[in-house]
Formats: structure tokens, sequence, C-alpha cells
């Protein structure tokens, strides 16, 4: 079994023990320290949070983390799976909105928990959000981020990139190749395959995509989910090609802009699809810079008395100075980015679409 660091074992206990998950099993998108309050549950941090105590207890076979995966993983089958309309809604309790990238997140998640021995009512579960996703946004040019429930409109696009479609999807899109390959499904495939289309053609455009550094810095973080789902056809020339090209323009403007403000799951998106890169044979490593990745990811991780605080992994800094949202997604993406540079470090690296949180 890989080897995991003290550093992991901290970020896996803030994850169980900090209060970040709600008794009913829901999650919070981050608890701020500065009003000493957690942010309202997330259904699509929620399903982050399966993916990651998953990934974790493959690693550890700590029993722990597999009732936490499956005890929010139940909360999304029957607290935030909206029956009547079948959709998973932003929010819990509803808040009247939709997103596509949320409930691919929220599908691979619930596929964690059946890979998991949770039982067949998760596949099932899984299944009805993907056919949901297809029937309510549909894949293909221009897939609408968000709708408006119940009557599941169109929301007008804004100029921010969550509230417009863009090659960021495809990381929601992994959802429907996941099931193809749990089920068989041909038409999750092509569904798949119809997004990897379009979103090939919008990634050149998507960066810098703002005169604005801080909001360059803010869309490195999707232009990594781009990466992230583009993963499945990386065995394709022109993808790979793609990918490659990708990895040096998410470090270049992280380099350009990491003193004035940077986000650690940048960082950490960029070393763990840097990893995936090689261990697919597409992208050689640098070890030098990875190295240097690896080592600022961890400074991201804090120590303090406030079991709501230690162990957890901070938002990002701004000139330096650490920003008040100890987040659970930042927290999921930094341990796995650690665990999968220990696992290179070891010679052990051995990553998997599946298990990419």
């Amino acid at each position: 079994m890989p080897k995991v660091s003290p550093l992991i074992e901290r970020a896996g206990a803030w994850l169980l023990r900090s209060g970040i998950q709600d008794r009913n099993g829901g999650v919070a998108r981050y608890y701020r320290s500065d009003l000493q309050k957690n942010a309202a549950i997330s259904n699509e941090i929620t399903g982050y949070f399966v993916s990651t105590l998953a990934f974790l207890y493959q690693r550890t076979g700590v029993e722990e983390y597999r009732q936490g995966a499956l005890q929010a993983a139940g909360f999304l089958v029957n607290s935030a799976w909206d029956k009547e309309h079948s959709i998973f809604p932003f929010e819990y309790p509803p808040n009247g909105l939709a997103y596509f990238f949320d409930c691919g997140i929220i599908v691979r998640g619930l596929l964690a928990a059946w890979r998991l021995g949770g039982g067949e009512a998760f596949l099932t579960a899984a299944v009805l959000g993907g056919r949901a996703m297809l029937g309510d946004f549909g894949a293909g040019k221009d897939t609408p981020p968000i709708i408006s429930l119940p009557e599941k409109k169109v929301l007008p696009y804004q100029p921010r990139w969550s509230a417009m479609p863009g090659c960021y999807q495809l990381k929601s899109a992994l959802a429907w190749h996941d099931l193809a390959q749990a089920t068989g499904d041909v038409e999750f495939q092509q569904a798949y395959e119809n997004s990897l289309a379009h979103a090939l053609g919008s990634a050149e455009a998507f960066l810098p995509g703002a005169p604005e550094r801080d909001k360059v810095m803010d869309r490195l973080h999707p232009f990594c989910y781009f990466l992230e789902g583009l993963l499945p056809a990386v065995h394709r020339p022109a993808c790979a090609a793609v990918y490659r090209a990708g990895l040096e323009r998410v470090a270049e403007h992280l380099r350009d802009i990491e003193s004035e403000f940077v986000r650690s799951d940048v960082y950490a998106q960029l070393l763990r699809a840097r990893l995936y890169g090689h261990a697919f044979g597409i992208a050689p490593l640098n070890e030098a810079v990875a190295a240097q990745e690896a080592a600022q990811i961890a400074k991201f991780q804090l120590i303090s008395t406030d079991p709501r605080i230690d162990g957890g992994f901070g938002f990002g800094r701004k000139c330096g100075e650490q920003l008040p949202f100890v987040n659970p997604a930042s927290t999921a993406f930094c341990l796995q980015a650690l665990a999968l540079w220990t696992d290179y470090r070891s010679g052990l690296l051995k990553p998997s679409i599946e298990a990419m949180i």
C-alpha cells in the first residue's frame, strides 16, 4: 500500500473531524476562519468530498474514510437529489439554481461510492444524474452552465468563467466517460466525445481571458479542469499536444502572477496534471519544477489549535496574506497532488482517471 505522510493524515483528519461535514452528510463549501462559520452546504463540494475520502480509503484501508464517503454519498442520493425535477441543485437547501459542472462532480462522487462497495443504489443514482445532465444541459456546443429551478430555463450568460460555457466543462463531461466505463452505455461515451470536440475548439481562447491579473489566476483553475477532462483522450497525438501546451500555459501565468495572488488549487492541479502526464507517457516530468510546486502546496496547509482549521488547506494568498477560507476542495486537490508526488518519488506512481478527484 502506498506511503501516507503525516501531512496527508492531518488533511484527512480535518475532512473528518473539523465540522466541515454536517451531521446530515452534506459538506460546506468552505469554513470562514475570520467569521468562525461554515458556508452553506454545497452538493458539488459534497461530491468532491466523497471522491477524496474514497481516494484516502484506497490508500490507507482506514474504515473511517470509507464510512465518511458513504455518509456523504447517502446525503447526495437521499437529500440533495430533487426527485420531483430529477436534478441535483446547486446548494442544500435548494436555492433555485443548478450547474452543469456541479452535476458531473456529483456523479463522479457517486461512482466512487459505488466502487467502494456502497451498493447498486449509488450506481443507479449516478446513471440518473448522468441522464439528467444530457436532458437538461445537453452535450454539445455552448452547453449552458446554469439553469434555473424548477422551470429549468437557461440563465443569461455573465462575464465570469463559471457563468459562461467553456473548455472547463470537459471535467464535468468526464462523468459521462466514467459512466460509459461502468455501464457500457455508448450514449454516455458519445456525450463525452461531443464535449471533447467543443472543448478543444474553445480552449485556446480561454487564457488569459481577462485583463485583470487576479482574474487570470482564477481562470487557471478551470483551465486545469480542461486538462483533467482531456485525460481519457491523451493517447491521441493531437490531444497529447494540447495537454503539453496547456501545462506550459498554466505554469507561465502562475509564475507571472503568484507574488500578487495565488490559489492553492492551481498549484495542486498543475502538479497533479504533470504527474498524470508523466504516468501516461505524454509529458516528461521536470523533477525540479515539480518539487518546487509540491513545496509550495505544502505551505498552504494550516496549523492551528482550532480543529476547524488545523490540517485543512487554505484557498489562497493575496500579497503574501492568507485568505480566510479553509476549503475542502482545495484540501482535496492538494492532498491528492502531494500523495501522487510521494508515489512518484517512491517509484509507485500509477494514477487512474477514475481516482482523480
